[in-house]
């Protein structure tokens, strides 16, 4: 299997962040599956399934005012990239690392996060 372009992850990590900055849950929602999982030790928290994920961003985009900015994708074929964010919020502001996974249509299953 060819590992997606660039083009691809570039597309689908600019619609998960153009959601998150929106603080809107059920647009990050359809984004992902229905049996996804967040992974974030930052937070001490795992958030599994569409309930778990709206959790995540309530509490930490929309809780914290939370703005996240692209800084780059690294495709790591096998359907993942590592994506690096820029955060900025109440919180103050963190560099993220994301490995993010995607099936064959085009949604999230799974999201390793950690901060820099």
């Amino acid at each position: 299997m060819t590992p997606p372009t660039a083009g691809i992850w570039q597309k689908a990590v600019n619609a998960l962040i153009a959601a998150l900055n929106s603080f809107d849950t059920s647009r990050v929602q359809v984004l992902f599956t229905a049996d996804a999982v967040i992974d974030d030790p930052s937070t001490g928290h795992s958030f599994e399934g569409h309930a778990g994920i709206a959790d995540y961003v309530e509490r930490y985009f929309k809780g914290y005012h939370t703005v996240t900015r692209l800084l780059s994708i690294d495709d790591l074929g096998d359907d993942r990239a590592r994506v690096r964010v820029d955060f900025t919020g109440d919180f103050g502001h963190e560099i993220g690392l994301l490995v993010i996974q995607k099936n064959a249509n085009g949604l999230f299953v799974r999201i390793d996060a950690d901060l820099e």
